[in-house]
Parts: C-alpha cells; sequence; structure tokens
C-alpha cells in the first residue's frame, strides 16, 4: 500500500485541526492454554500472560505514535470469554479473584482497559456462566479496568430471555456498589457480538480467533463534521460521496499504523473498525455532523434518516478502503461520551424512545444513557430486551449500557469524568411490561435465519 505527499499532508490536517486519532488498539489473547486446575497456577499463568504481551503493546505503540504522529488514545487488551476458561472454578469468589489478577496485570502494563469478562449464553446458560453474572458486582466494584458482556442472542439463535431477566438486579446491585454506578458503565449485553470486536466495554476474543491478534478502531467525527460543513448545499447522493471519500482516507490510515503494529508485535493483523466514535471533546460528536446535515437538533424528526445515510457511507468508504474490516463498523451514538447528544437530552429534543428508534440504522445500540435509580429491575430487562429484539430481526450488532444512577431523577445528570463523560438522567416510561418477561424462554430464530 503506497501514499501520496498530498494524502500525508491532509491526513497530518486531519490530525492537528480536526481530532482524527487511532482510538484504540486491542490486542487479542487466547487465555485457554492458561488453564489449570490448580487456581494459584491458572492465576499465575494468565497473569504472565497479559502482562507479557500488553507490556510488548504499550512500548511499540507508543514507537509508532512518535514516527507517525497520530496520536493512539487508548492501549487495551481483550481476552477469552472468562467463562470459557473458569469452568472448574465456578464459585463467586474464585471469579473476583481472577477478575483482580486481570486489573493487576493490566494495570501493570499500562494498560487502559481489559475486555472479555464475560460469556455466550445465546442459548443457555451453564453453571459457570450464572456465576459470572452473579459475580459482576464484586467484580466491577473491586476493579478499576475490567470490563464486562454477556451475548444473549443472535439472529439464529433467538434470544435468551432467561439471561435478560438476572440483568436488571445485576444492575441494580452494580449500582449501588461502585461511585455514580460507574460500574454499570463497563457492562455491555449484546446480541450478534462479534468476536473481532476492538472497542470497550464489549471486547472479547473470540473463539475463533487466533492465539493472539492486533485489532484497530480508527475515529474521525471531527474529520466528518468538517467536510460535511464544506458541503452544505449538495443534495444527498452527493453528501455520501463527500463522506465515502474522507472514510476511505481515514481507514487507509489506520490499517497502515495497524499493520505496522502488528508485525512489530509478531502478531497476526486482524480488522480494522471503522466506527465514527465520539468524545466529549469540541468537535468530536456525531451530534454535530448531524446538525451540520441540516438536523436543528439531534432526536428531531429526520434525525434517523441522517443516521442512515452516515451509517452507509462510512461502511462504504471503509469497504473500499481495506479488506480487513470488522468489528462494529459504523456509527456510535452514546449520549454520555458526546457533547452534543447530552445537550440534546437536556433539552428534550432525544427522547430514549427516539434514541431506540436511531439504534436500528446505527451500528450498535443504546449505549452510555442514564436512567433514575429507582426505575423497576423488570422495566431495565425489558429495556434491554427492546433494544436487542431489533439486532436479532434485523440480523445485525446490537447492544445496551444502560446505567441506573441511584439517588437520580429526571433533570439530574452524573458526571463519570474522561472518556466516560456526562449523563443526563432519561426519563423512562413509567407502564410495567414484567409480566410478559416473566415468562422466560427463548425469543425464537426469526424466519429469515433459516438459510442453509
Amino acid at each position: 500500500m503506497s501514499f501520496t505527499v498530498d494524502e500525508v499532508f491532509e491526513t497530518a490536517g486531519m490530525i492537528l485541526y480536526h481530532n482524527l486519532n487511532i482510538r484504540t488498539t486491542t490486542l487479542g489473547l487466547n487465555l485457554k492454554d492458561c488453564v489449570a486446575s490448580d487456581f494459584e497456577e491458572f492465576s499465575g499463568n494468565v497473569y504472565r500472560k497479559i502482562r507479557d504481551n500488553a507490556g510488548r503493546l504499550v512500548a511499540e505503540a507508543k514507537k509508532l505514535e512518535v514516527k507517525y504522529g497520530i496520536p493512539i488514545v487508548n492501549k487495551r487488551i481483550s481476552v477469552t470469554p472468562v467463562s470459557l476458561v473458569m469452568e472448574t472454578h465456578a464459585a463467586v469468589d474464585k471469579y473476583v479473584a481472577i477478575a483482580i489478577v486481570l486489573d493487576r496485570a493490566a494495570r501493570d502494563a499500562g494498560i487502559d482497559f481489559i475486555g472479555g469478562f464475560g460469556a455466550m449464553v445465546q442459548k443457555g446458560m451453564t453453571k459457570a456462566d450464572t456465576v459470572l453474572v452473579e459475580a459482576l458486582p464484586a467484580v466491577f466494584r473491586e476493579t478499576e479496568r475490567v470490563c464486562g458482556f454477556l451475548n444473549v442472542g443472535t439472529n439464529t439463535a433467538g434470544m435468551n430471555l432467561d439471561a435478560v431477566n438476572l440483568l436488571g438486579p445485576m444492575l441494580k446491585k452494580t449500582a449501588a456498589a461502585t461511585p455514580n454506578a460507574v460500574g454499570c458503565a463497563k457492562f455491555v449485553v449484546f446480541v450478534n457480538a462479534p468476536e473481532d470486536n476492538p472497542f470497550m466495554a464489549g471486547a472479547f476474543h473470540g473463539v475463533g480467533e487466533p492465539d493472539r491478534s492486533l485489532n484497530i478502531g480508527i475515529s474521525g467525527p471531527g474529520v466528518v463534521r468538517s467536510v460535511v460543513e464544506q458541503n452544505r448545499d449538495c443534495d444527498l447522493t452527493a453528501l455520501s460521496e463527500v463522506i465515502k471519500r474522507t472514510v476511505f482516507k481515514i481507514t487507509r490510515g489506520g490499517e497502515l499504523i495497524g499493520r505496522e503494529l502488528a508485525k512489530n508485535l509478531a502478531v497476526p493483523f486482524g480488522i480494522v473498525d471503522i466506527s465514527l466514535a465520539p468524545t466529549t471533546a469540541a468537535g468530536d460528536s456525531i451530534a454535530d455532523i448531524l446538525e451540520a446535515f441540516g438536523i436543528e437538533a439531534a432526536g428531531t424528526h429526520g434525525t434517523t434518516l441522517a443516521v442512515a445515510l452516515l451509517m452507509d457511507a462510512v461502511k462504504k468508504g471503509g469497504a473500499m478502503a481495506s479488506g480487513n474490516i470488522g468489528g462494529l463498523s459504523g456509527t456510535f451514538i452514546p449520549v454520555s461520551e458526546d457533547r452534543g447528544m447530552i445537550e440534546a437530552v437536556k433539552k428534550g429534543a432525544l427522547s430514549l424512545e427516539k434514541l431506540e428508534a436511531l439504534t436500528a440504522v446505527c451500528s450498535v445500540g443504546l449505549d452510555m444513557f442514564a436512567v433514575p435509580g429507582d426505575v423497576p429491575e423488570e422495566t431495565i430487562n425489558a429495556i434491554i430486551a427492546d433494544e436487542l429484539a431489533i439486532g436479532v430481526v434485523q440480523n445485525k450488532t446490537a447492544a445496551v449500557r444502560i446505567i441506573p444512577v441511584p439517588g437520580k431523577t429526571v433533570g439530574d445528570s452524573v458526571d463519570f469524568g474522561g472518556l466516560l463523560g456526562e449523563a443526563p438522567i432519561m426519563r423512562v416510561n413509567p407502564y410495567s411490561a414484567g409480566a410478559f418477561l416473566k415468562r422466560g424462554g427463548r425469543m425464537p430464530a426469526p424466519i429469515t435465519s433459516l438459510r442453509n
């Protein structure tokens, strides 16, 4: 892959003026070869494998930041879903102990977050899976960097409502056990979870992956907003073309970094995730892009069309640039991590119902939104199930990160600080679907899954 001088200068401008960065480099590690019947031996194997590999990731990433002048914001590790390697140690105290080991290894190596503390439960739960869910509140209380997930459905398996019904109680306990309910921000529930996702909190190293792999996530909301603002009068077809060409350039730069980093680490290069992931920094907002489209405020009528156009253009531009596109790839709309989305909620333009509608065309789902702490557990389960049903039926990844904040009500806000941002408390429909969800069982897979 060759780059022209013009491309180099153009990329430099994106970095200097529009917040272009490598949002994350995530090294996936297989932990299955760490398994031992003796828990202390197992813990030692896990610690050494993570510390040694993570330390090399941080060192090599810093070298590339200096070489190319492009910020690599986060260095992360994802591991084999922990329930798979804890079958012989399935007790709450041991889950908490291994989480502390993961956290310590990440801290000692200078890693920002470590993902994979979760399970694949789309058709049912083993004892190890059930105990893991029970342990999560204590895990998030005792660690700083550990992130967890559950995958509760796929378009071919349907959705496991018995697993979903465990989440409301778990999240309420986590909220009570962690400051400002921040532990809930480190847990995501999926359907159709990708095995090569580099973004937290849902990253894990899937069983179909090699022993190690290097995945990167790039992000450039500010770059896309800039080119949209320069093309305020073009029609939607032309606007899509402008965004596609821009994302093509962003992806080419990201893949260059990813491939060189993988080569320096002597690990296989996995994927480039081309998601536009916002931050609370000025000019780094998806909502700002939508407003540059001509939307007065994110959440008003027309927003779904705008997100759909943006999502499509981002995916097409990335696919043209690389044959290694994966992960989530598209457009994120997390409330607390996007300054424009925060303002839209505060002024009443963006409701929870409209946010759910937007998730039908964005790349993930209901992400990083806060609700009153007294919302019933069954309502939390219903919010999760509604969103994940979209993913199952539409054959797309869908996810939920919901944060019930104790002592907070509609009109309040909670400030998590840093990358996690500020979450205004959103209104929740007061009526219950509890009797419906208590039926449990498994939502059958849609007829579209019968493709063999």
